[in-house]
């Protein structure tokens, strides 16, 4: 097995290292026990898959004297070679099959009374964890780490920026794809392999929803013939090779709108998308510039038809936090990064979504998606 790994500043990853074990010491943690996905990548630069056989970074909390380690099948345990293990004071310890990696685990440790697991972690080992150390209670590592993800740092922000840049250059594109007489999936597949083109490592994800699917937030793609007169909504995105993730969505028109309300609550939407963008700055709250964008929406009398929150943070993950959305007041600071995408969906007729990351500066909200915003009309 080979890593996926950008390139390593080392110094970044040992400030993580160390605030991530403050952290868990002041939730009351005893040890992080983190499998691969983004919260591994975070601290180690790289982040591996999750197979049957337990691959997991041991992280003890600051002060204690349990030492970090990487427990990892000795068969895979070569494809960690690019991760500076060493200048981050961690060790390998490696495992055969026959052995107990959760034992393993346990011994590393030494008695905790609280661990905190990777949010994702598979219940196979989550149990097989439990069981190998009964006396410790288990959480979720999420909550601990989320303040040290939601701040972005000038490395992570570029990152983001390179792969706003990367998506926008893909919506440049579509007018060589979105036309009628082709299905959604067939426009789909051309997008997914311009993702790639334009700078991802694959397609995350691509949302095509032509007519009355386009009023279905998370529709996917089918295979609906695209016809003239369809409003399109084409939401996409990837990570790129550090791992940081684009999403982006624009509307598209194949010809002149089938329909006649679709220019005016398309500026409703607009609007409303402006107005939440306008409202990010350092010190207001996330459910704040939710409800700038929906107020709007609300005011026009779309209310109904704005059917999700204003938007969710980004970095490692598509969806992670902050969430811009009702009940959430977390106040914003610099260097957080999140969507806004407000939407409006009629249904059985067509819908619209217009999507930007932007990430918070002292002047307030830095788009890192430049395309234009306005309804862009296709050739039929």
């Amino acid at each position: 097995m080979s890593v996926s790994a950008a390139p390593i500043d080392v110094e970044s990853l040992r400030d993580r290292f160390r605030r991530a074990a403050e952290a868990a010491a002041a939730a009351g943690v005893d040890a992080l026990l983190l499998s691969p996905g983004s919260d591994l990548r975070y601290l180690l630069g790289a982040g591996g898959s999750s197979f049957e056989r337990l691959t997991c970074l041991v992280l003890p909390a600051a002060g204690s004297a349990a030492e970090p380690a990487l427990v990892v099948p000795k068969l895979e345990h070569p494809g960690y070679a690019g991760v500076p293990t060493d200048e981050l004071g961690v060790h390998a310890a490696t495992w055969v099959d026959g052995e107990d990696p959760y034992k393993l685990v346990a011994d590393l440790l030494k008695g905790p009374k609280s661990v905190s697991v990777t949010d994702m972690m598979p219940a196979l080992h989550t149990l097989g964890l439990r069981d190998a150390l009964p006396d410790a209670r288990q959480s979720l590592a999420g909550p601990v780490l989320r303040e040290l993800r939601m701040r972005k740092d000038a490395g992570e922000i570029e990152a983001l920026r390179k792969a706003g840049a990367a998506i926008d250059r893909v919506h440049a594109r579509m007018g060589e794809w979105l036309r009628p007489g082709r299905t959604e999936e067939e426009v789909g597949a051309d997008i997914a392999a311009a993702i790639v083109e334009e700078g991802h490592t694959v397609a995350e994800f691509v949302i095509v929803g032509s007519g009355p699917n386009g009023a279905s937030p998370h529709h996917g793609v089918s295979d609906r013939v695209i016809e003239a007169g369809d409003v399109v909504v084409v939401d996409i995105g990837g990570p790129v090779p550090e791992g940081y993730n684009s999403d982006s969505t624009r509307v598209y028109s194949v010809g002149v709108p089938g329909f006649d309300d679709v220019l005016d609550t398309y500026k409703v939407l607009k609007d409303a998308q402006q107005a939440a963008v306008d409202a990010v700055e350092p010190g207001v709250t996330a459910e704040s510039v939710d409800a700038a964008a929906r107020d709007v929406i609300a005011d026009a009398g779309f209310g109904e038809f704005f059917v999700h929150r204003t938007g969710h943070g980004i970095g490692l993950d598509v969806h992670e936090d902050p969430y811009i959305v009702s009940g959430n007041d977390l106040v914003l600071e610099v260097g957080m990064a999140f969507s806004i995408e407000p939407g409006i969906y009629l249904p059985g007729r067509w819908g619209a979504r217009i999507e930007d990351i932007v990430v918070v500066s002292e002047e307030g909200a830095v788009r890192l998606n430049t395309r234009p915003h306005d309804l862009v009309v296709l050739p039929s």
